[in-house]
């Protein structure tokens, strides 16, 4: 299968004819003659080859920097917070940030000096301070309610009821440990209360 799909690329590679070297240069290098090219070329691999000196000499420099930050126990989020910090700050003094703020702030001393904002604001302090003394009204008119319910002679009938109700089942209870015979064999004594609560 390998050998057949090596035939199809070298057939397809005879049809493509082959171009000279004059005319594989670009368009842009067509007005250029031999020499100026060939000057251009050997700038362009100097260029080359101190890029690739400039990344070696950063990624050393960059691995000092991390040896120094280790040393001084600077960790990486410290440098996260730091970039932060300092993009934060950059923003805050750009023109973008400081135009928005200052419209924001001449947006909301127009709105706060408007007849509709203060008429609103009016509006409702006057609906709090009315809410506010209607609820103290309710709470005193319900405090008053009970009051005069607890005098109320129906309320006194169902306490006295409670009362004798609680004096029947305290009574009944010390009635009945009257009945119970000590364990010490102390016979008519009541026994102590030692409960625990």
């Amino acid at each position: 299968m390998e050998s057949a799909g090596q035939g199809l690329l070298s057939d397809a590679m005879t049809d493509v004819p082959v171009e000279s070297a004059a005319s594989a240069r670009s368009g842009a290098a067509e007005g250029l003659s031999l020499a100026e090219e060939e000057e251009l070329r050997s700038e362009l691999a100097k260029v080359e080859e101190e890029i690739g000196t400039l990344r070696q000499v950063l990624a050393a420099k960059e691995r000092h920097c991390g040896e120094l930050k280790r040393k001084l126990g600077l960790t990486p989020l410290d440098g996260l917070k730091q970039n932060l910090s300092r993009s934060w700050h950059d923003v805050q003094v750009s023109n973008a940030y400081l135009s928005a703020s200052s419209t924001l702030e001449d947006w909301n001393e127009k709105l706060t000096q408007s007849e509709a904002y203060k008429k609103t604001q009016e509006t409702l302090s006057q609906a709090g301070q009315k809410t506010s003394a209607a609820l103290s009204n309710v709470g005193s008119v319900i405090s008053r309610k009970l009051g005069d319910m607890r005098n109320s002679a129906t309320f006194k009938s169902f306490e006295d009821r409670v009362g004798t109700i609680k004096s029947r089942v305290v009574g009944s209870r010390e009635n009945s440990t009257d009945c119970l015979h000590s364990p010490s064999g102390a016979g008519g004594k009541p026994p102590e209360d030692n409960a625990p609560f």
